[in-house]
C-alpha cells in the first residue's frame, strides 16, 4: 500500500535526518545475534488512526537476518514501512517481504526514514505510554520489545529530545 507525504505520512513524518545517537533511556534487548536498541514511539493526537515507532537493530553475527513482521497491543495491524524519495515525492510503503538486516550491520529505523507503523490504533498514544511490540525475525525468532512513547509528537529520540542528530 503506497501513501504520499499527505495523509497518514504527515502523522509520522517530520523533516528528520538520520540519527547517530539516542538517549539512553530505552532498554537494549538481545535475541540471537541481534541487539535491539533505542525503541521508542511518538505520541499521537487524539483521534489519530496511525502511530509510529523507531528502533535500531544491530546484527553482530556472521549471517544476515530479516525482520519479517511485527504485532503490537496498541493497533489492529503493525507494519514495517520504508520511506524514500521517488520522482521528487516522498513515498511511504509497507515492506511486505520484511526488512533485511545484513550480517555485521546496524539498521536504524528513524524519523524521516524506515519505521514501524501502528495502523488502526485502538487508543491515543500519550507521552510515557509503553507499546508492547513483538518483532518476528526470520532466523532469530520472536522478541518482545517495549516502545516507550516520547515526550512530544515530533520527538527524534526516545527521550523526546531533538538532539543527537547527524545533520550531514
Amino acid at each position: 500500500m503506497k501513501h504520499s507525504l499527505a495523509g497518514a505520512a504527515l502523522a509520522v513524518f517530520v523533516a528528520g535526518l538520520p540519527l547517530t545517537a539516542f538517549a539512553a533511556d530505552a532498554p537494549s534487548i538481545a535475541v540471537g545475534a541481534l541487539k535491539i536498541e533505542n525503541a521508542f514511539a511518538r505520541p499521537t493526537p487524539n483521534g489519530a488512526t496511525v502511530g509510529v515507532g523507531y528502533l535500531t537493530i544491530v546484527n553482530g553475527g556472521n549471517a544476515p537476518d530479516r525482520l519479517v513482521s511485527a504485532t503490537s497491543d496498541v493497533s489492529a495491524k503493525t507494519q514495517i514501512h520504508e520511506m524514500k524519495m521517488q520522482d521528487g515525492v516522498m513515498q511511504m510503503r509497507e515492506l511486505t517481504n520484511g526488512l533485511a538486516i545484513p550480517a555485521g550491520a546496524t539498521v536504524a529505523l528513524h524519523p524521516g526514514g524506515d519505521h514501524i507503523m501502528f495502523v488502526d490504533l485502538k487508543h491515543q498514544v500519550k507521552p510515557g505510554d509503553v507499546i508492547n511490540v513483538t518483532l518476528n525475525f526470520q532466523k532469530a525468532g520472536k522478541v518482545s520489545v517495549p516502545f516507550k512513547a516520547a515526550a512530544s509528537m515530533g520527538a527524534m529520540a526516545p527521550s523526546g529530545a531533538m538532539g543527537g542528530m547527524n545533520m550531514q
